[in-house]
C-alpha cells in the first residue's frame, strides 16, 4: 500500500505544480482575489459533482463532531488565505521563482508536524528540509527588482506556504474520511468567501472562456490535486506527504520556462540543485524500528493487512478494499513504517 500513497502524493504535485505557471498567465485577466476564490470554487463545484455521481445523489460526510473544527480551520488557512497570498505574490515574482519557493511549504509543513504534532524525523528528513531552505534563501535574495517589489512578491509567497503548511497539518486529523467530501468542501467554501469578498471589493467576472479556463485549472491543480493529498496523507502521514510534495515546484518551473518563455540565471539553477538534493534525501528515506499500536476505532477504506485482522458483523463478498468501522487491538511488531493513521507513536 505504502507505493499506491507515493503515487497519490507524486501525482497531486504533478497537477498542482502544474497549475502555478497557468494561474500566473491568468492573474492579468482579474484580481488576485477573485483568481483565487475563481481557482477553489472550480474546485468545489467539479467535485461536489463527481461526489454526486459517485454516491448516487447526496450522502452525509461522515465526519464526527470532534472532525469539524480541524475541517474548517483547513478551509480558512489553506482554501482563503493560502490562495490570496499566492496569487499576490504572483503578480510581483517569475513564474519559475514562485514555483520553487513553493517548496517551502514541505519544510513549513515538517516543522508544523514536528514542534506541534509531535511527529516523528530523522536526520534524512531533516537534512532535507535544511536544504530546501538554502534553496529558496538562493532563490529569494537572487531577485533582481529594485526597491519593495524585490522582497514583497516572495514574502508573500512565503506567507501563502505557511497557510498550507497549517492547512496540511490539520487535513491529517481528518484525513481518514472521504477525501472526496474533505476537498470539496474546501473548495466550494473556500471558492464562495473570496469570490464574495472580490466582488465587495469591485471584481467584475472576466469573459466566458477565462471564466471556464480558470475553473479548469482550479479542478485540476487544487481539487483532484486535493484529494489525492489527502489520500498520501492518509498513508504517509504530515512530513512525508510534504515531502513528495515539494516535487510540485520542479514541474511547476519546467512549465514557467517552457509555457512563458522566462528566462534563468545562475542562482535559479543553484537553488534547483539544493531543493532537488532535500527532495533526493526525503525520497530515499527508510524508517523501521519496534513499535506499539495502542487500541483505536475508526473508519475508512482498508484492506485485512498485518493492521487489519478483524472480524465482520455483516454479510462481506470478499472485496477489497472496502470501507466500515472496525477496531483495532493493541499489537507490538516491527516494519517499515511511515507516520501513517495507523502509526502516530512517540518515538
Amino acid at each position: 500500500m505504502k507505493n499506491v500513497h507515493v503515487v497519490h502524493a507524486l501525482l497531486a504535485a504533478a497537477l498542482f505544480g502544474a497549475s502555478t505557471p497557468f494561474a500566473k498567465l491568468l492573474v492579468g485577466e482579474m484580481s488576485p482575489w477573485l483568481l483565487a476564490g475563481l481557482l477553489y470554487l472550480g474546485s468545489g463545484l467539479g467535485l461536489g459533482v463527481a461526489r454526486l455521481i459517485r454516491d448516487r445523489g447526496w450522502r452525509p460526510s461522515g465526519l464526527a463532531a470532534g472532525e469539524w473544527p480541524w475541517l474548517l480551520g483547513a478551509i480558512f488557512f489553506g482554501g482563503v488565505l493560502g490562495p490570496l497570498a499566492l496569487m499576490f505574490g504572483l503578480t510581483l515574482s517569475s513564474g519559475s521563482t514562485a514555483s520553487l519557493l513553493l517548496n517551502l511549504e514541505a519544510v513549513l509543513t515538517a516543522v508544523i508536524a514536528w514542534v506541534v504534532f509531535k511527529e516523528n524525523a530523522d536526520r534524512r528528513i531533516v537534512l532535507g528540509m535544511l536544504a530546501i531552505v538554502a534553496g529558496g534563501v538562493v532563490l529569494s535574495w537572487s531577485g533582481g527588482e529594485a526597491g519593495t517589489r524585490e522582497w514583497s512578491g516572495p514574502l508573500a509567497i512565503v506567507a501563502g506556504c505557511l497557510c498550507w503548511a497549517i492547512d496540511n497539518n490539520l487535513t491529517r486529523r481528518v484525513s481518514a474520511s472521504d477525501a472526496l467530501f474533505i476537498a470539496g468542501a474546501k473548495g466550494a467554501v473556500a471558492g464562495t468567501v473570496n469570490v464574495g469578498l472580490a466582488f465587495a471589493l469591485g471584481a467584475s467576472l472576466p469573459g466566458g472562456a477565462i471564466l471556464l479556463g480558470t475553473m479548469a485549472v482550479g479542478l485540476l491543480g487544487y481539487g483532484i490535486s486535493l484529494v489525492l493529498f489527502v489520500l498520501a496523507l492518509r498513508g504517509l502521514g504530515t512530513a512525508r506527504t510534504g515531502a513528495y510534495f515539494s516535487t510540485a515546484p520542479f514541474i511547476g518551473a519546467a512549465v514557467s520556462l517552457l509555457l512563458l518563455g522566462e528566462s534563468t540565471s545562475p542562482a535559479f539553477w543553484i537553488a534547483a540543485a539544493l531543493m532537488g538534493w532535500g527532495v533526493w534525501l526525503h525520497l530515499t528515506e527508510h524508517h523501521e524500528h519496534e513499535h506499539v499500536h495502542e487500541p483505536m476505532a475508526h473508519s475508512h477504506p482498508h484492506i485485512h493487512d498485518a493492521h487489519h485482522r478483524h472480524q465482520h458483523d455483516f454479510a462481506w463478498n470478499g472485496d477489497e478494499p472496502h470501507e466500515h468501522w472496525h477496531r483495532h487491538e493493541a499489537m507490538v511488531h516491527k516494519h517499515p513504517h511511515f507516520p501513517d493513521i495507523h502509526h502516530r507513536h512517540p518515538h
